[in-house]
């Protein structure tokens, strides 16, 4: 049934595209070239098991520590056979492929008292979800270059569950895991690897520049806490491309730090491309924050198919945050079954202590919205600025969101100034209807 329902939203998806084919066909994904490793090496040659029971974490740091200090020329791929191969959480190192055969599993093991910590996040000051440090991803890396994680489809489960039941519980001593991140480090591709039940956010790209992430699946349960897709954070020249995901949170949230740590880090998100995404979620599909302290700009996301939504497009800052959200193009978007369809909001999110500064107030300008289509969405929009910082240049155009016959259809708006073209329903009075040859300025 499932596939079934993919297939309705990929027909969707061609409908709503079909005016501009050739952007639909375009592609960002050789912003990294990809690496011919001519040195390859096996986890079974470093005892690796994949018989789901053994522990192979031995194997693992073994197997990267030889990576890491023979230095082939042009790096060296590991190869993870089919098979269930359990391990701890481990580090990977620059100039390596992580490649996992159809059929071949990395699972987490579930002893989360041995769990290794690491320091929180500078741009978060602590962390996310509670105070001090957190337990580090699943599989971690830090100042790294030429990295590749691929395959042949094969998984990599973070096995969430006790996580997320610690979580609900309220059980936890630290932030829970991440499936994957990779901080300070460049040239990153990940693709045609499915990723399963993360105990956190599933893709973390932190302090990077030059990652593509495309051809991946995303999967956790639609109630598996805060268990976000792909979180591109305070990086740049990121290209997100060609990928299903349904998880229990954001699909894709651009993030750059959280108030006061995160003014003071001061490293934006920009230069991202989010294209060609489908998927479902209870929270939003394509997301801006809330965490945006260190300013999100030149952000570009088009031909997006998104079924069974909270939200389909979602920008959010709150009091507090400072920075800015600036030069946004979203376009060519299909959502059905929603709770919105779009929202821009200035009060989202908590805080990470009490002293932030609430005269931090966030900008945010330069949002272009065009080619939305949606049926059976309950609300079409909402937009509320902040009355000392009105969100300004907020351009709406193309868009026709439908709802059943018992659903509120209307906008809300306040404190915001934009513009708009051929919205249905109608807009709110303070988004300005323009007529005849329409046009939206940019700094884009």
């Amino acid at each position: 049934m499932w596939r079934f329902s993919v297939l309705i939203l990929l027909f969707s998806h061609l409908a709503v595209s079909s005016s501009s084919l050739g952007d639909s066909e375009a592609t960002c994904s050789g912003i990294v070239p990809l690496p011919n490793r001519n040195d390859r090496i096996s986890i079974t040659d470093f005892g690796g098991v994949g018989d789901g029971r053994t522990v192979n974490t031995k194997a693992f740091r073994e197997a990267i520590y030889r990576i890491q200090h023979l230095k082939r020329r042009g790096g060296t791929l590991l190869y993870i056979p089919p098979g269930v191969f359990l391990t701890e959480s481990f580090n990977l190192t620059s100039h390596m492929t992580l490649f996992l055969a159809k059929g071949a599993v990395l699972k987490a093991v579930q002893d989360t008292w041995n769990w290794p910590l690491i320091d929180p996040l500078p741009s978060y000051g602590r962390g996310r979800e509670l105070p001090g440090a957190r337990y580090m991803s699943f599989i971690h890396g830090d100042g790294l270059r030429d990295v590749v994680i691929t395959g042949e489809n094969g998984t990599i489960d973070g096995q969430g569950e006790v996580w997320w039941n610690m979580w609900r519980s309220r059980t936890l001593k630290f932030t829970r895991p991440n499936l994957i991140e990779l901080k300070n480090s460049k040239e990153i591709i990940i693709s045609n690897v499915v990723f399963q039940n993360s105990p956190f956010w599933n893709i973390h790209p932190v302090y990077c520049s030059d990652v593509v992430i495309h051809h991946v699946t995303i999967l956790a349960p639609q109630d598996s806490p805060n268990t976000d897709g792909i979180d591109p954070d305070s990086s740049s020249n990121v290209c997100i491309e060609d990928s299903y995901i349904s998880t229990g949170d954001d699909l894709v949230a651009i993030k750059s730090g959280w108030d006061e740590y995160g003014i003071a880090f001061g490293r934006p998100s920009s230069s991202i491309t989010i294209r060609r995404i489908t998927g479902s979620t209870p929270f939003a599909g394509i997301a801006i924050g809330s965490e945006t302290s260190g300013g999100i700009k030149n952000i570009v996301a088009e031909h997006i198919s998104l079924s069974n939504m909270g939200v389909g497009v979602n920008i959010k800052t709150n009091i507090g945050r400072g920075g800015y959200i600036k030069n946004i193009r979203i376009s060519n978007v299909y959502v059905e079954n929603a709770r919105y369809g779009i929202k821009i909001a200035g009060d989202t999110g908590d805080h990470p202590d009490a002293y932030y500064n609430p005269n931090a107030l966030p900008v945010v300008k330069g949002i272009h919205i065009n080619n939305v289509w949606g049926v059976n969405v309950r609300n079409a929009g909402s937009i509320q600025g902040l009355k000392d910082s009105p969100f300004t240049g907020i351009c709406l155009s193309e868009i026709n969101i439908h709802g059943s016959l018992n659903t509120n259809r209307t906008w809300k708006c306040s404190d915001v100034i934009g513009t708009s073209l051929k919205v249905s329903p109608w807009p709110c009075s303070e988004l300005r209807t323009t007529g005849g040859s329409y046009s939206c300025s940019s700094t884009f």
